[in-house]
């Protein structure tokens, strides 16, 4: 044990010296979206900038845990800790305090924990260990469904808080899947399932059903005889007319006012512009006020402190979910691009290192972790631009949240303690 311990700091500093720079970079940007002309002292703890440099302590203590401890440990125990988050989870629905009209925290005192952060370790290690198990077989269907329950059940409780856009973090783990092999016939399915949706949205039930049936005469002429079958393209077409129903059903009468106004908008779908202007008063209110913060910062920025729209609170929780829009008004298109390159590197960096591994459970693991931190990335960014439909999650080690900044800080950490043991074995 004490030969796989001594050389822990034989690891990828690549990795430790991007979250080192996000890390402090989001430390400052809060700082600056949350400050009013008071004294800056990082040790008052009643102000986010204070509260967020206690977190990014707890989290160099979780580093260093971490990183110490027995590589097989995180392999040997992973369904545990995954058992334990979902107990959590759980628990939430009995001594939960409902947020923002979200079931997700416990609270005690002045202290919020979000244990759906955590879950996405414990999903992420429960998945790496599945797979990388013996007697996996991924091209068997049971075992197909059993990965598809350790996704799909944190997918649900979460739903079941009224925490959708945390909930959709967990759909990156099917890019995992795709990584290991899995039938190409699944991301043909969530192709059609996501572009039937989208054009029943878009249109109406009655253009998607045309569509289908074009698809399938064109699919059906082009064939050859012998893959010619009636039965199978009335298949097809009764799963697109089903998916159809199915989704005009969950957005008129499941999904809440703000989230169809949400869908409405990224699809360009309300063309009343009084309405428009309505909405941008409203529930467009966060996004048209980000999207002037970012604009106003032109090529470099307005400079640090110097935000005009960041230091007058126009943008609501931008210390959190919009904290991407204080880096485009202060630092302007250049810092936000170099953000970008930062966590493309990242990203790039985790995917490189598992290749590498000699271990499958570190190989799957690592995956998993890119895949996370990527959907993270792009929502967040995307959703502050106006390119994705607006869903709260945070932009990982930037935004404002001991939950948040513990738990990517220990997901990351996890995969450097794993690779790192790859290097001591050269």
């Amino acid at each position: 044990m004490y030969s796989n311990r001594k050389n822990i700091f034989k690891i990828d500093w690549t990795l430790i010296l991007v979250y080192i720079f996000l890390v402090g970079f989001g430390l400052a940007n809060i700082l600056s979206s949350s400050i009013s002309g008071e004294n800056i002292s990082f040790f008052d703890f009643s102000t986010l900038y204070g509260k967020q440099f206690v977190f990014v302590l707890a989290s160099l203590l979780v580093i260093i845990i971490t990183l110490t401890i027995e590589v097989k440990f995180y392999e040997r125990f992973s369904s545990i800790f995954y058992l334990v988050c979902i107990f959590f989870v759980l628990g939430l629905f009995i001594f939960g305090n409902n947020i923002n009209g979200s079931l997700s925290w416990y609270s005690f005192n002045n202290l919020t924990i979000q244990p759906s952060e955590f879950m996405k370790v414990g999903a992420a290690l429960a998945v790496a260990k599945f797979i990388s198990d013996i007697q996996t077989n991924m091209k068997k269907l049971s075992d197909q469904l059993k990965l598809l329950l350790i996704i799909m059940l944190p997918i649900i409780l979460i739903i079941l808080q009224n925490d959708t856009g945390t909930s959709i973090v967990f759909f990156s783990l099917f890019f995992v899947l795709y990584r290991e092999g899995i039938s190409q016939i699944y991301l043909l399915i969530a192709f059609i399932i996501l572009s039937i949706s989208i054009l029943t949205i878009k249109t109406s039930i009655s253009t998607t059903i045309l569509f289908s049936v074009i698809i399938i005469l064109l699919n059906y002429l082009y064939k050859n005889k012998k893959s010619r079958s009636i039965i199978n393209s009335s298949m097809i077409f009764l799963f697109c007319i089903f998916i159809s129903f199915l989704t005009d059903y969950t957005y008129n009468n499941i999904l809440k006012t703000h989230q169809r106004n949400y869908i409405s908008v990224w699809l360009d779908l309300e063309k009343d512009p009084i309405k428009i202007k309505q909405m941008k008063r409203t529930i467009l209110y966060n996004l048209n006020e980000s999207e002037k913060a970012i604009s106003s910062g032109g090529l470099t920025g307005k400079g640090y402190l110097e935000g005009t729209r960041t230091i007058g609170n126009f943008v609501p929780e931008q210390h959190s979910d919009y904290i991407f829009s204080t880096v485009g008004e202060e630092w302007g298109f250049m810092g936000s691009s170099f953000i970008i390159v930062l966590y493309i590197i990242l990203i790039l960096r985790i995917v490189a290192l598992s290749e590498l591994q000699k271990s499958h459970f570190s190989k799957i693991y690592g995956y998993s972790v890119a895949s996370i931190i990527f959907l993270h990335f792009m929502i967040n960014i995307g959703m502050v631009l106006g390119l994705t439909p607006t869903i709260g999650i945070p932009l990982p080690f930037l935004s404002y949240g001991g939950s948040s900044l513990i738990a990517f800080t220990l997901l990351l950490f996890i995969f450097i303690r794993l690779d790192g043991n790859r290097i001591n074995e050269w």
